[in-house]
């Protein structure tokens, strides 16, 4: 008789696992909070428009390849590659920068900001590669026992790494280039993680590799959805059940092994096997009781920012905005260092603008456009209060008005705001933390929440706050090593 696995929440990396289950034989039921699959790789459509809730690109692209392959099933979704990249507004610019992976026409962006920009660009992406490479299968894509097996994994790293594990992102940038320009471009990545470069450790400068010469930035003909979709249908093929509005409350459990788990209903589920694509911190304190994760102790750990979101239908097509705008003030220091930790919301927001219907013309009715603004504000630990959210999207809206020369109020046919509280209350995001737990030296590899339950035998995470981090292809990592451990202890 086939095993059954219990998947607690179908966002991303409860699906892949789901999926790598159910190809291995397993019986795979999921349950989940939502009324719709894909956690905060979400759709919103309304009056016409279909928005990307959540993630609007993606790298290494690989990731979703290996795991078609590890189902034997073929590739059903067509990758766009974006060229350019992005491009970086700076409200003290007339134009913006355009990112190129071409580094000769990089270096044409920044030829007056950063002289010889593309000799220091190639020696800083030269030790990015080399950091990527150097841990990827060492650190990024194995599973740790201990933190003792952990740290005899970081020795079998390049020693001539180990100074970036100290010095932070900016620190890093900082010596390999001059202008301030440069340097808030290429730390840009940082935000990627939920923190700012000042924050984040310089061993992730190898995401500058990764965006601008080992893989580039993707993203989903018909939006980012259809990978939900996609993983659906095959869900379905492998009859995968999905239980939606269905929340986990409480647990039964032996000494040393989950018996059920309890819904909201009080019903009871079952099963030999049982993943948590939940927080992997918060759920050990809110539905295990754990002392070592009570709300105290997870307030004092380090989280991603929270998103504030406004999703934006507007009538006419705007000409001066590309598909992925980063628009930034000529404050940057100073306002990443304050601005996430303070209990009032920007006057003069950073913001990053999305318009999907650039390269997906099916997401807004003809002669429109659909934006995804995501405005990176501090947690609800910092600023409980959101009563002034339609303040900050006035501000949000009229700043990119005036950036672009297009009137968006007066042309608004629809519009969606999402605050860090919503974005908790939809999908149990801790404190409405954006992406899990951060990225800082003691959360990092195999100090995070570890993917195998410390009590329970028969208990998994995979997700963002558990290992190797966050990212989308990253969470598609974290479904094949929380797979591996499952096949290893249940075989």
């Amino acid at each position: 008789m086939a095993k059954k696995a219990l998947v607690i929440g179908a966002g991303l990396g409860g699906l892949c696992t789901a999926l790598r289950l159910a190809v291995k034989g397993y019986q795979v039921e999921i349950i989940e909070k939502h009324h719709r699959a894909g956690g905060r790789l979400n759709q919103l459509e309304k009056d016409g428009f279909t928005f990307d809730v959540g993630p609007s690109f993606f790298s290494m692209s690989y990731e979703f390849e290996e795991l078609f392959n590890y189902c034997g099933e073929k590739n059903p979704l067509q990758f766009n590659e974006l060229n350019p990249l992005y491009s970086v507004y700076f409200s003290h610019k007339p134009k913006p920068y355009l990112i190129h992976k071409d580094l000769d026409k990089l270096a044409q962006e920044f030829g007056e900001a950063e002289p010889n920009f593309a000799a220091k660009a190639r020696k800083y992406l030269q030790q990015a590669k080399e950091i990527f490479h150097d841990t990827e299968y060492k650190i990024v894509k194995r599973n740790f026992d201990s933190k003792l097996s952990y740290a005899a994994a970081l020795t079998t790293v390049p020693l001539k790494h180990a100074p970036k594990l100290w010095r932070s992102m900016w620190s890093e940038l900082s010596r390999h280039f001059e202008s301030q320009e440069t340097k808030v471009i290429f730390s840009l990545v940082a935000f990627f993680l939920g923190a700012t470069p000042f924050d984040t450790p310089a061993v992730y400068s190898l995401l500058n590799y990764t965006e601008l010469q080992h893989d580039g930035y993707w993203n989903v003909k018909g939006g980012m959805y259809r990978i939900v979709e996609a993983m659906l249908v095959l869900l379905e093929k492998y009859k995968v059940q999905i239980h939606y509005h269905t929340e986990i409350k409480q647990v039964e459990a032996t000494s040393d092994r989950i018996t059920a788990f309890i819904d909201q209903n009080g019903k009871r589920w079952t099963a030999d096997v049982f993943v948590c694509n939940g927080d992997a911190a918060a759920f050990r304190g809110q539905i295990l009781g754990r002392a070592k994760y009570s709300e105290q102790k997870l307030d004092s750990m380090e989280w991603t920012l929270a998103p504030f979101t406004i999703y934006l239908g507007v009538k006419g097509k705007l000409d001066n905005l590309h598909h992925h705008n980063y628009f930034l003030g000529n404050n940057f220091n100073d306002y990443a260092s304050k601005i996430f930790k303070t209990s009032v919301a920007p006057e003069k927001p950073y913001y990053y603008v999305n318009a999907s219907s650039k390269s997906n013309p099916d997401c807004a009715p003809e002669g429109c456009e659909n934006l995804f603004i995501l405005c990176p504000v501090p947690d609800l630990r910092h600023k409980p209060d959101w009563s002034d959210a339609q303040t900050l999207a006035q501000n949000i809206i009229q700043d990119l008005s005036e950036r672009i020369g297009y009137d968006l109020a007066a042309n608004t046919v629809t519009q969606t705001i999402y605050t860090p509280t919503d974005w908790r209350n939809m999908f149990n995001l801790y404190k409405g933390s954006g992406l899990g737990l951060a990225h800082g030296m003691n959360q990092v590899g195999g100090l995070r929440p570890a993917n195998k339950d410390e009590m329970f035998g028969n208990l998994y995470y995979v997700g963002a706050s558990t290992i190797p981090g966050t990212g989308l292809p990253i969470v598609v990592i974290s479904s094949r090593l929380a797979t591996e451990r499952i096949l290893q202890d249940h075989a």
